[in-house]
């Protein structure tokens, strides 16, 4: 069946007493060589049972998750799946399948689509999971087929500029939970980290993770594309032969990107020459047949063909060398004789990069905004060079792990992750991670001590931080920095983002993509952080306040100060009704002391 939309795939997950999570229904089916009942899984989506029905879903009536799934047959293009999880007493169904031998029936329903509409999507798949589980019988199917129609209709010219994108998300709650530990995270992800976010359930998990996400800006847009490049684990004997006829993702690249990569630079920016991008140029709308899933058969030959890139190939036109992540590669071609001194003034001008993806916030589009193919990240990209390529060349993204893609934290072919997980096993192996977010106590902990000094906050992040707390506190008007100006020199300039951060961040592979190729709207972004300044009584109390929530030592002489308050509370309460007995005991016996003393009296003068 010919795609005709976004949305590749309808599919019902359920479990089976025995077989455990199965595929139960797809529309159109995941094989076309096979029925809508076959539970038959491409290789790549070996894991899509665990993935669309949770580990522990058991424990709630109701759940959403968004996961990510590798593409097929070779297509560059991430599947961004969401799934809406229901349980259902058995006793309720008007059909009852003789495989149903337990008191709750537990299925999910969810959407494989191209596009990352993770907030849309949900919405629209909780009404019909919903009416389907009321329908009570799961042989009427035609309801899942309907959306599937309308679902390609609706959403057949959505653009992913604006507000529809972010649906569901909440910056404004994330500062107030995480505060400025929202700086610290998104700095952990600007260097590439291994993240590694817990909470259940899984829809709690997975809105803190995409929120974070969020504050980068082009990033749920178009920067996920290349998030879910890993092989599900096979046999070994599976595994070899799998290497020898299959050509490594990170080594290919097309042969029109070869011949015509000088064209990418010119007077105003990027051009492309026709269709030759690192991946191909994409066309007007956000998805179209050649970039889709394949069903079961091969793509037809293109124009473009795969080859194996010569070692020294010309950094405009190769990503292989990446894999080596050398910062040599792009810093030794000139690209000629135009690139290398543009990237060098903005590397001068622009040291403190870092607070882009924070300062520049994504716009709704305006009918104003120009992205083109990144020739080395091959993300769409804006004129700031954002998305930055974070989740490229074996970064993942996975915003829901099963215990089944658990090898892939220690898989030697992923160089690092941001991912979630519900299952406690992977919080206890702290060595597979350098960081663990603890959602539901805004707790970050940084194993490594040298990785914890890089990320420490200036003062002036501090400063912003705190400016960024108050400001979603006070409900203050959506004015971000606006009319402000600042200025500083470059040494400064380093300092106030952090000396050892701005170093550890310029080794990354997202630093040096972005730093090999020109940005013309930088000239408009003035290059100092938007928080320097002379320090101020002010800065040691924000100071002292982060190192008392932060440290080990801090937290002890919290917990301390906190329990003696209590005490000193409780001991007063105690002294006081204490006091206050013994006071009224007194004011008795005095009143009737002194009743007796005057009724003495008074008989006394009769």
């Amino acid at each position: 069946m010919e795609n005709r939309g976004p949305v590749l795939h309808i599919v019902v997950v359920g479990f089976h007493h025995k077989k455990g999570c199965q595929v139960e229904f797809s529309y159109p089916p995941l094989k076309p060589a096979e029925g809508h009942d076959s539970q038959s899984l491409p290789e790549e989506w070996k894991y899509l049972p665990f993935l669309a029905l949770p580990d522990g879903a058991h424990n709630y009536q109701e759940d959403t998750v968004f996961f990510h799934l590798p593409p097929r047959c070779g297509d560059r293009t991430t599947v961004y799946g969401v799934s809406c999880y229901r349980q259902i007493e058995a006793k309720a169904l008007k059909v009852r399948q003789a495989d149903i031998t337990r008191e709750t029936v537990q299925k999910s329903v969810c959407v494989l689509s191209q596009l990352p509409l993770y907030g849309l999507l949900q919405a629209k798949l909780q009404l019909i999971t919903h009416a389907y589980f009321e329908e009570k019988d799961f042989s009427q199917i035609s309801i899942l087929k309907e959306l599937y129609d309308h679902m390609n209709s609706s959403l057949g010219n959505t653009s992913l500029e604006g507000s529809q994108v972010y649906l569901g998300l909440s910056p404004r709650d994330l500062v107030l939970h995480f505060r400025h530990k929202v700086l610290i995270l998104f700095k952990l992800i600007l260097l590439e980290k291994k993240v590694l976010f817990y909470i259940s359930p899984v829809n709690r998990l997975v809105g803190a993770l995409m929120t974070v996400l969020s504050l980068f800006p082009g990033m749920i847009e178009h920067g996920l594309t290349d998030c879910s490049h890993y092989r599900p684990r096979k046999s070994i004997s599976e595994d070899a032969g799998l290497q020898e006829n299959t050509p490594h993702l990170d080594d290919s690249v097309s042969t029109a990107d070869t011949s015509d990569a000088n064209l990418g630079m010119g007077k105003g920016g990027r051009k492309v020459a026709g269709d030759h991008s690192l991946e191909g140029q994409k066309g007007s709308v956000p998805f179209s047949p050649s970039e889709k899933t394949c069903n079961g058969a091969q793509s037809s030959n293109s124009a473009v063909q795969r080859l194996k890139v010569p070692s020294r190939a010309s950094p405009a036109s190769s990503e292989s060398d990446w894999e080596t992540l050398d910062p040599s590669i792009l810093e030794e071609s000139d690209l000629k004789g135009e690139h290398e001194n543009t990237a060098s003034e903005q590397a001068e001008n622009l040291l403190s990069s870092e607070s882009l993806p924070i300062t520049v916030q994504p716009q709704p589009n305006t009918g104003h905004a120009v992205l083109v193919p990144g020739l080395i990240s091959g993300l769409e990209e804006d004129q700031y060079g954002m998305p930055l390529a974070i989740f490229t060349k074996g970064y993942l993204c996975l915003p829901y792990m099963a215990l089944q893609q658990h090898h892939l934290l220690s898989d030697v072919t992923v160089r690092g992750f941001v991912a979630g997980a519900t299952n406690i096993l992977f919080r206890q192996q702290k060595h597979l991670s350098d960081a663990i977010v603890e959602i539901e106590d805004a707790h970050v902990q940084i194993h490594d001590p040298e990785l914890r000094k890089i990320l420490n906050p200036t003062t002036a992040d501090l400063r912003f931080a705190d400016y960024l707390v108050k400001h979603v506190t006070e409900n203050r008007d959506d004015v971000f920095l606006d009319g402000t100006g600042w200025e500083g020199d470059n040494e400064k300039t380093l300092s106030d983002f952090g000396t050892l951060f701005v170093a550890a961040w310029k080794n990354t592979h997202n630093y040096r993509v972005w730093n090999s190729n020109k940005h013309p709207a930088l000239a408009e972004v003035n290059s100092s952080h938007p928080f320097q300044g002379q320090y101020s009584v002010s800065d040691v109390k924000l100071r002292l306040s982060h190192s008392v929530q932060n440290s080990e030592r801090g937290k002890k002489i919290g917990n301390v100060m906190v329990s003696t308050s209590r005490n000193v509370v409780q001991t007063g309460k105690a002294v006081g009704q204490s006091v206050g007995g013994a006071f009224t005991s007194a004011k008795s016996a005095v009143s009737s002391w002194f009743s007796t003393f005057t009724q003495s009296t008074q008989n006394l003068g009769d």
